[in-house]
């Protein structure tokens, strides 16, 4: 009536404009100068209002080398549920391999992310815990929110950190380099470091984040060159991990990495996440859009198993010692056979402010969203010191 189109006709239209876009796309893509799609295409969240760039949830639908993205089985992020987790007494301690050299690097806005990629002269090795082959560092990456309680791409029983950084190793061993390796089975290792708010910030990031960095990189494809980097300061102190096996978060999500997700946070202050989200997604010349919320949304755990190296064995008897456990397999996943593990967890709001007593549950869980002084809290504790 009067000309005017019904709201909900326009919904159809739209969706069917999608759709045929996206197969012009795909059949474009056979043709034998296919357009980049696989370099740029895509994007987390709508970019401008009216035009289509693909979010998560279309990146398995506009170019068939992304179908993993829609189909696979094996995807990341994923909720990590505490009560879920199982001990593997055969994880060994992460090996870092830094030759005793500090190195350097590039920083990047890539449109996306904060991305540092190392200097080719400064190698960092990885090795230990879940893995068979050493692993070589090829980027740093990081993902955060528009709000201090959301930015990071894995969950922890539901609830989100501000922010994740993401070390991305390939297999040197078996493969030449990052491209073949992230397509290849057995190919990449991701650390996965969760971010806190707090007064002060990790010595890593504060090179990365303070004011006279990250001002370089306030538009897409700015770079700015660091030096004198120590690796190894990026990590908590904190020898416990939770592990994996998923993907790549983001196209074409190869199903070929094993995740490393460690037990402590790190650092940033307000002042640094808010430089973050001055980020822009694009050039000086098109219109300002934040590179928060730069996340992928958690995908279906599928079955898999996720191991620790924290043994949340107790002596009470809501919770049996795990080691006199009978074991069993099944499928590819160490599980154990007997104990309610959902009766060993709680979680808590507020970090120990006594830093000498005792954790007396299995595994606590910090989610103060209340700026702080950094402790070190684990993300997962059991019967130890908090210090």
């Amino acid at each position: 009536a009067g000309g005017k189109m019904n709201p909900q006709n326009m919904d159809i239209i739209w969706e069917i404009f999608i759709i045929l876009q996206a197969n012009l796309i795909v059949c474009t893509s056979a043709q034998p100068n296919p357009p980049k799609i696989h370099e740029g295409w895509w994007a987390y969240k709508e970019v401008v209002q009216g035009s289509f760039v693909p979010v998560p949830s279309f990146w398995g639908l506009v170019n068939s080398a992304w179908n993993l993205c829609s189909v696979g089985k094996r995807q990341s992020p994923v909720n990590i549920e505490t009560s879920h987790m199982i001990f593997d007494p055969f994880l060994t301690p992460l090996r870092l391999n830094t030759g005793g050299r500090k190195v350097g690097g590039t920083m990047y806005n890539t449109g996306r992310h904060v991305s540092l990629r190392l200097d080719k002269e400064h190698l960092v090795n990885i090795s230990g815990g879940p893995m068979t082959y050493s692993h070589r560092l090829e980027e740093i990456r990081l993902h955060f929110g528009s709000e201090d309680g959301q930015g990071s791409e894995h969950l922890l029983n539901g609830q989100a950190f501000s922010g994740e950084v993401q070390l991305i190793h390939y297999n040197h061993e078996l493969y030449t380099n990052y491209t073949e390796a992230a397509k290849s089975p057995n190919g990449l290792v991701i650390v996965s470091i969760f971010m806190k708010i707090s007064e002060t910030s990790n010595s890593f990031l504060n090179r990365m984040l303070n004011r006279d960095t990250i001002t370089r990189i306030t538009y897409k494809n700015d770079a700015y060159l660091l030096s004198g980097l120590n690796i190894e300061e990026v990590y908590p102190e904190t020898a416990s991990f939770i592990t994996y096996e998923g993907s790549m978060t983001i196209p074409p999500c190869y199903e070929t990495a094993t995740w490393i997700l460690m037990n402590k946070p790190i650092y940033v202050t307000k002042m640094q996440m808010h430089s973050m989200r001055l980020l822009s997604q694009n050039q000086p010349s098109q219109i300002f859009l934040s590179m928060s919320d730069n996340v992928r949304p958690v995908q279906p755990l599928n079955n898999r198993c996720i191991r620790t190296n924290i043994n949340f064995s107790m002596q009470g008897k809501d919770c049996p010692n795990n080691r006199a456990q009978k074991l069993q397999y099944r499928g590819q996943c160490l599980c154990a056979s007997s104990c309610d593990l959902s009766t060993c967890f709680e979680l808590e709001t507020k970090p120990a402010h006594d830093k000498t007593r005792s954790v007396s549950t299995a595994f606590i869980i910090y989610f103060s969203k209340t700026t702080q002084t950094p402790r070190q809290n684990n993300i997962v504790g059991h019967n130890e010191q908090v210090r």
